[in-house]
């Protein structure tokens, strides 16, 4: 039998816990998801030379942990809920509790065939900055819905003075996190890079270099899908079914559609001559601006890929893949 030349170990998170497993299923472990559990996990890790490590995306909670693995430079593979689940109902697995995940996970993590560079660690600060902006909007759009149906002067005067309270946050924390962002040399550049794209306004630039630290190192249709602005087939034998997007990063898909949205009526002269023509051959407001939007995304990562600002009048070719 070849002997295993990477050990994987896959951790469930949990708020409090965290539950460790072996790909082999030999060894388990339950730690405190705090900086004093790190240590016995890291410990346990070294013990039996795990090298490789699966995590499930858990609303934040995993974040300490992954980033404490990869300071101390271990491999970590975060996967998505879709991606364990899809994985379980391919071995047939129905059994779930902590310490059964944590085995899936390290499974998975094994079979795991392409292992993707670590994101730049300076970006996912920026990226819970911007999170907390976009939540703030999100408040300020809940208010103004309330305002709307609302017919009480008072009551009204309170929604108002939230909604002028929330704007002025979300002014002063964008500020902020652009200031952060300009701190950098080389994010500063690539933000102006991703600015110089007709419609791509400052807060859609900031969303594309946070949420997408792949910018301009990977193909047209690569962005698109993570992004989530990628057309997929839904055909079966004699079936043709519509195509359609599916999965990918939401916010940063809502930055690009809200930017599409603009820039197909008034900023970028490719995006409205595009959605003219779509428009004329049939399709509806949505699936057209939802192109405009890949189309967009396409400019910018071709812009960061040749590290030239956007020229209007040239045409712009996509990247090889």
């Amino acid at each position: 039998m070849a002997k295993r030349i990477t050990i994987c170990a896959g951790i469930d998170i949990g708020k409090r816990k965290l539950d460790v497993a072996l790909d082999d299923g030999s060894e388990q472990l339950q730690v405190e998801n705090t900086a004093e559990g790190y240590k016995t996990l890291l410990e346990w890790l070294g013990r039996h030379k795990v090298r490789r490590i699966g995590i499930e995306a858990s609303g934040g909670y995993e974040q300490p942990v992954v980033v404490e693995l990869r300071r101390k430079r271990f491999v970590v593979v975060v996967f998505q809920p879709a991606q364990v689940r899809a994985y379980a109902k391919y071995r047939g697995q129905r059994a779930k509790n902590d310490r059964i995940d944590a085995a899936l996970i390290a499974a998975c993590t094994a079979a795991v065939k392409k292992i993707h560079p670590a994101p730049d660690a300076r970006l996912p600060p920026l990226a819970g900055h911007l999170t907390l902006i976009d939540q703030i909007g999100e408040d300020i759009a809940r208010f103004k819905n309330r305002l709307e149906s609302c017919r009480d002067a008072r009551i009204q005067k309170l929604w108002k003075d939230d909604i002028a309270r929330l704007a002025k946050r979300e002014r002063v924390e964008f500020k902020a996190l652009v200031a952060a962002i300009r701190k950098q040399h080389d994010l500063a550049a690539r933000l102006d890079l991703i600015y110089s794209v007709g419609g791509a306004g400052l807060p859609t630039a900031v969303s594309v270099l946070v949420r997408m630290p792949e910018i301009g190192q990977v193909s047209r249709e690569q962005a698109a899908a993570l992004a989530g602005l990628a057309p997929y087939d839904d055909d079966s034998g004699e079936h043709i079914g519509a195509r359609h997007i599916d999965g990918g990063r939401k916010r940063l898909r809502h930055a690009l559609y809200a930017a599409a949205l603009a820039a197909s009526f008034r900023w970028n002269p490719q995006l409205m001559a595009l959605y003219k023509r779509l428009i004329a051959a049939g399709k509806g407001h949505k699936r057209a601006l939802i192109a405009c939007a890949r189309k967009l995304l396409i400019f910018i990562n071709t812009v960061v890929a040749r590290a030239t600002p956007w020229q209007a009048h040239l045409p712009v070719v996509a990247p090889a893949t």
